[in-house]
């Protein structure tokens, strides 16, 4: 009978974190003894329930009693759904959020995001039980402590969910994770419910858009700005609008865009939306090391930024003088060539050149960091010439995104396991068996460049190999990839081609 002590605790739950009032208590009873086929209530002898911080738990204890009465299967992306399908009983409908969220930003807009934050954690939209598995660490380079994460956020499916999701029939309805009409939508095995999601509107340079903070937060407050229509990613004049747009009614928080071409896109290309949040990235507190001048331009400060990629930075008070230029500077690179560091604008009509964009307020003043990027591949280069190189793929394939660009690593699940296994093998002075292991030899040629950096190994902890040894080398070898996607290398050639670059602006 502890289902009954269970639904309490729940419903409990969300009058304490007002997501309900006690007077819709019978109400969310009633439809979630319906969802569990129980046609009798039998009050729990306890009730002086503690409380959880988060449901999660309570969720897990009566998804553990759907899966025994064989309402749901005991698949991940089963419970997923229904534990879902169980907080949306408890979700206040939009207009009571929206309406909130716009009372607190009246008398103070941090108060309305911080609250929402709290709200999208308190619903389980974000499910931070999942998110406080992934490993974090900042790591010294010459270019500042960047910060590293390992994402074990993303559970293992089922294999036997996986062969069902094959003979599900396919729909187009939303039409990706990102539409407005995932808000309230029941998910299947392949697309997540999102009962307990809600979003706020925003105007955005003429333009309805809107706000919502990302499932899988990978630093704090990580908010997804997206358009209500279904279309591409583009990065023109009106994208940097809507950049100063939202810093304009939001100071407190970033707002960036990932590069609007594959391989440097590193993220939903089809729908056109932006990352920001409340978190100062390694690369905004980087300096500027080359002051430069463009011309017309005199009232924006503008640099090169000490920086592993090639990055303007723009600054000025005057908000629509720094679009003009961060416009100009865009077109001016869209159509750029330079054949000795190889880059070059189109092949086959084939465009290459794109920007990375972030904004950011300093005090009064509006700040563009503008990241200059290229998506050319070549034999040598398959997955791309600025991309990391084969010879970091151990650590890191995939493409640097927005999140990467500004200097936090988001790293896969499988190097937590691989590292503790190199890390054995090091502690036991057994360097060749990382080669003889199929789940390390990726790595031998790595841990070979630095292993004798480090002298009697054999003496530190195995713990400590991994802090002191392994994740500061992750860390370098980050920094030596994000060089790999910086057009203009950091040597005497590449910063001339991009001050010859700064020179083709000025025309």
């Amino acid at each position: 009978m502890m289902i009954y002590t269970y639904i309490e605790q729940l419903i409990n739950y969300g009058i304490k974190n007002s997501l309900i009032e006690e007077e819709d208590k019978i109400v969310v009873k009633n439809e979630i003894m319906n969802l569990l086929n129980l046609k009798d209530w039998i009050g729990p002898k306890e009730i002086n329930f503690e409380i959880p911080e988060y449901p999660q738990d309570i969720l897990n204890k009566i998804c553990d009693w759907a899966v025994s009465e064989k309402i749901i299967e005991n698949g991940i992306g089963d419970r997923d759904l229904f534990d879902t399908l169980l907080m949306g009983k408890m979700t206040p409908y939009p207009r009571e959020v929206i309406a909130k969220f716009r009372n607190l930003a009246a008398e103070k807009i941090e108060n309305a995001t911080e609250d929402y934050y709290k709200f999208s954690k308190k619903t389980n939209y974000i499910r931070t039980d999942r998110i406080a598995k992934n490993l974090y660490w900042l790591s010294p380079t010459e270019y500042g402590d960047l910060e590293i994460t390992i994402n074990l956020s993303k559970p293992e499916k089922d294999p036997k969910e996986i062969e069902r999701e094959k003979s599900m029939a396919k729909t187009n309805y939303p039409k990706c994770l990102l539409c407005y009409e995932n808000i309230g939508f029941s998910g299947t095995l392949t697309h997540p419910a999102r009962q307990n999601h809600r979003v706020i509107p925003l105007d955005l340079a003429g333009e309805k858009w809107y706000f919502q903070y990302s499932p899988y937060v990978y630093y704090n407050e990580h908010a997804i700005i997206f358009c209500s229509e279904h279309r591409d990613m583009k990065i023109d004049g009106a994208a940097f609008k809507r950049l100063v747009d939202f810093i304009a009614e939001f100071p407190h928080y970033f707002l960036g865009s990932n590069a609007d071409l594959p391989i440097v896109g590193g993220s939903i290309l089809s729908h056109d939306h932006y990352q920001g949040g409340r978190h100062e990235f390694p690369m905004a507190k980087a300096e500027v090391e080359r002051k430069i001048e463009f011309k017309d331009y005199q009232e924006v400060e503008a640099g090169i930024v000490k920086w592993p990629m090639s990055v303007i930075r723009l600054k000025a008070l005057d908000k629509n003088k720094l679009i003009s230029l961060a416009d100009k500077i865009l077109s001016k690179w869209r159509d750029y060539s330079d054949e000795e560091v190889g880059v070059l604008a189109y092949s086959d009509g084939k465009p290459h050149n794109t920007i990375t964009p972030i904004s950011r307020r300093r005090g009064k003043y509006y700040e563009f960091d503008l990241v200059l990027r290229n998506n050319r591949t070549d034999e040598s280069n398959p997955l791309g010439i600025f991309h990391p190189h084969a010879e970091y793929h151990n650590i890191k394939k995939e493409n640097i995104g927005l999140i990467e660009v500004m200097g936090l690593a988001v790293l896969p699940g499988r190097l937590k396991d691989e590292m503790r296994k190199i890390a054995k093998y090091l502690k036991e002075n057994l360097l060749d068996e990382i080669k003889n292991d199929k789940d390390t030899a990726k790595h031998y040629e790595w841990v070979s460049k630095f292993y004798k950096k480090y002298e009697k190994i054999n003496n530190f902890s195995e713990e400590n190999i991994i802090k002191n040894i392994l994740n500061v080398e992750i860390g370098i070898t980050f920094a030596k990839v994000l060089e790999n996607a910086g057009v203009f290398k950091r040597n005497e050639q590449g910063q001339k081609a991009f001050l010859k670059f700064i020179d083709e602006v000025n025309r």
